[in-house]
């Protein structure tokens, strides 16, 4: 039988990151005369991170680095992770030759696998698959193919996006910042939103002064850039963009005018 576990229970670990903080290190050497040695010594500042995650100026941010290790995800979610290109991704192998001990896991939502829909099967047959049966079907496939003598790396085209993959994920505090906006957002798939959250409450744990204002875009900005795609349950509680804007027009606060800075 195939080895099935269902979207949303997936487990994040945070194997580095936190304790010693070093934004604050790395901005106080961008402004200071003092000697290196001075700088390196000098205590922890709060107030100099919290300046820096209010001022938007998040250079200083990328010299906390997070290592997280993860499991019970499917491939789908992988497929959005990886486009984060500012982290590190060390996935475990589905190409490895493991003489049939691999485990054939799959990963998905509860209502999708126990969805009936009639199929006519090659041979003209009617009859009516649940998606965990098309899961025990690639498996059992999987198994004689591995009895036949074919590699591994070629039976693995068949497996479905369902798979679970494995992967230890570096990311600094700049990017994390910029992930979690994206990603904690309730228009975010739901699984990969399941995975955003999890990392930042490790986050908000290991390191609050970095993370304390972390979250999706809405919480970080105040407002809401998704405009006419904000999320329905978003509607009419947080400012979208476009709102904000008209607020600040309507109490004569205009952005600088682009004449203003041609004077310069």
């Amino acid at each position: 039988m195939i080895d099935e576990k269902f979207t949303g229970n997936g487990k994040v670990l945070l194997l580095a990151g936190g304790g010693k903080i070093y934004t604050d290190l790395a901005a106080r050497f961008v402004r200071s005369e003092r000697a290196l040695e001075d700088i390196a010594a000098s205590p922890y500042s709060r107030r100099i991170v919290e300046n820096i995650l209010a001022s938007g100026h998040r250079a200083a941010l990328e010299f906390d680095f997070f290592l997280f290790g993860i499991e019970g995800y499917s491939r789908v979610t992988e497929t959005q992770l990886v486009r984060k290109r500012l982290a590190s991704y060390l996935i475990k192998s589905g190409r490895a030759e493991l003489n049939g001990k691999r485990r054939f896991s799959v990963v998905y939502p509860r209502e999708a696998a126990e969805f009936q829909a009639p199929v006519t099967l090659p041979d003209g047959r009617e009859a009516r698959l649940s998606g965990r049966d098309l899961a025990e079907l690639t498996r059992q496939w999987y198994d004689a193919g591995l009895s036949a003598g074919l590699p591994e790396e070629d039976l693995r085209y068949l497996k479905p996006q369902a798979t679970e993959f494995k992967a230890i994920i570096g990311m600094n505090a700049h990017a994390l910042l910029d992930w979690f906006a994206i990603r904690c957002c309730r228009n975010a798939q739901h699984e990969i939103r399941d995975l955003a959250w999890k990392m930042l409450r490790l986050c908000r744990r290991a390191a609050p002064d970095l993370f304390a204002g972390a979250g999706p875009n809405c919480v970080q900005l105040g407002y809401c850039p998704e405009n006419a795609l904000q999320n329905a349950r978003c509607k009419g509680r947080i400012m979208t963009k476009d709102e904000a804007l008209a607020l600040l027009r309507e109490h004569g606060r205009h952005s600088p005018r682009r004449e203003e800075f041609e004077k310069e």
